[in-house]
């Protein structure tokens, strides 16, 4: 058996860990026809099935499993070593997002950014998986929400995230408006991390026996208080433009801050690129203008702040 190609095994990895095709053609810089061909290539050289397609992407077989275990090891080994020879180019940028904070946050802003520093150019990669930097080298820094505490990387607070209850138009013009006391009594829809029941605790209000829907996903959440299905309690940020633009409509002028809040997320060796130094500089700016616009967004709950 000839030996399989290096890259065929790098893209086998990289298929292997993120468990989707398009995401590891584009980790990999290649399409993903290509990419799929040189894994059908990979299989045909070693004679055995290594991927197998699901709903939510690709899994491993058996055979898969085992040459995951024996191969990424060496090859991780081979990139750290290089790491070090790898010539870093300061002006590319490349910043992990998630989906939501990118499309209704970071993306709508950064043509100003560009604007203001042609020379630079935004590689955005849009995942919803925590970045791994000691892994994924080519990533220079990331957007993240959380509480801020992320082993082996510096975390720069930007600004913090509320939650106000919000629907659509239809639900409202066909149940009226609600009051805090009879909010309980709407179609609401809940979250895993139970926040709705901090909601009616701060308000001394008794949550509601039942949801009609959770979803561990905020944007999802998001999309079935657009589509009617329920009261959600959305995030500010990520719904800012639904609101702007009249999609999604706040019911009441009480916000609750959260526990956790946006970050940018970068490793000791981005300490220093230049473009990360300008990105920076101008997030910062503009995060601070959203923290202002969101202190004139209503009032926060008294006791939340």
């Amino acid at each position: 058996m000839s030996r399989p190609p290096l890259h065929a095994l790098q893209g086998f990895i990289a298929a292997a860990r993120l468990g989707n095709l398009s995401r590891a053609a584009e980790s990999l810089n290649l399409t993903v026809s290509a990419l799929s061909h040189q894994m059908r290539g990979l299989e045909e050289r070693l004679g055995q099935q290594l991927l197998v397609r699901n709903s939510r992407g690709v899994g491993l077989t058996a055979d898969g499993e085992r040459l995951l275990e024996r191969v990424a090891p060496h090859l991780d080994a081979i990139n750290q070593a290089l790491r070090p020879y790898a010539a870093r180019h300061d002006d590319v940028l490349t910043v992990s997002a998630t989906p939501s904070m990118a499309s209704a946050w970071l993306v709508p802003r950064l043509s100003d950014f560009l604007a203001a520093h042609p020379q630079i150019e935004i590689n955005l990669q849009s995942s919803s998986a925590v970045v791994d930097f000691a892994r994924d080298t080519g990533v220079d820094a990331a957007l993240r929400i959380g509480y801020g505490h992320w082993p082996g990387v510096t975390a720069e607070h930007l600004f913090d995230e509320w939650l106000v209850p919000m629907a659509s138009p239809a639900l409202i013009a066909k149940m009226g408006r609600p009051s805090l006391q009879t909010l309980r009594d709407w179609p609401l829809l809940g979250d895993p991390d139970g926040q709705w029941n901090r909601w009616f605790a701060r308000h001394g209000i008794e949550p509601p026996a039942r949801y009609v829907a959770y979803f561990d996903d905020s944007e999802a959440h998001h999309r079935a208080a657009l589509d009617g299905v329920g009261v959600a309690l959305g995030r500010l940020t990520r719904a800012r433009l639904l609101l702007d633009s009249g999609q999604l409509v706040r019911l009441t002028r009480e916000r609750m801050k959260t526990d956790y809040a946006h970050y940018l997320v970068y490793p000791s060796r981005s300490a220093t690129h230049r473009g990360l130094l300008a990105f920076r500089e101008w997030l910062r700016g503009k995060a601070d203008e959203h923290a202002q616009h969101m202190e004139g967004a209503g009032p926060a709950d008294a006791s939340s702040s």
